[in-house]
């Protein structure tokens, strides 16, 4: 799916037995399985797991080019109150703020929040800044008394819950 993610049809009619009109339903039905595939939960679903955040971000972060920075707000019953786009970086990096992200959690009176970003390569692996400003989220969510449920990494149709692979939130136990 990457490799057709942003094919034109120039590239299509390319291959041998490939010709306009093939090419142009063969763009139809990947943009329809993207559409299919970010299709997300509305606003008061609740949100209960990684799989569930994903799906609920895939549609601002998974198949983005550039990193971006986001935030689904929660209230008290994991229902969700929408997302928010914190900020939207470079082909490899995006700088988050502690401070800019929970300025949008009060802003919107979220009790509880779930964070996300991209790596438009596809990689799910945490990198150690990831890890750090994970660290550091957790941190301000304690003295916030505004639990962080998980940071999730999204890319090229997968996922990756840091909370399942590492033990931050033992070092940092939230009030859920």
């Amino acid at each position: 799916m990457a490799v057709l993610r942003n094919i034109k049809a120039q590239e299509l009619t390319q291959i041998h037995g490939v010709g306009l009109a093939k090419a142009t339903t063969i763009l139809a039905a990947v943009e329809l399985g993207k559409r299919a595939f970010l299709s997300r939960p509305t606003e008061g679903v609740i949100i209960d797991s990684p799989a569930s955040a994903a799906a609920s971000l895939s549609h601002d972060l998974m198949w983005q080019n550039h990193e971006r920075f986001a935030v689904l707000l929660l209230d008290v019953k994991n229902h969700l109150l929408g997302t928010q786009i914190i900020t939207v970086g470079t082909a490899t990096e995006t700088i988050a703020n502690p401070r800019d992200i929970f300025r949008e959690v009060l802003r919107q009176g979220a009790t509880q929040v779930i964070v996300a970003h991209n790596h438009p390569t596809g990689s799910v692996d945490p990198s150690f800044q990831d890890i750090t400003l994970t660290e550091r989220l957790l941190q301000v969510g304690q003295l916030l008394c505004i639990p962080v449920l998980d940071h999730l990494i999204v890319g090229n149709g997968n996922y990756q819950s840091i909370r399942q692979v590492t033990k931050l939130w033992d070092e940092y136990p939230q009030e859920e």
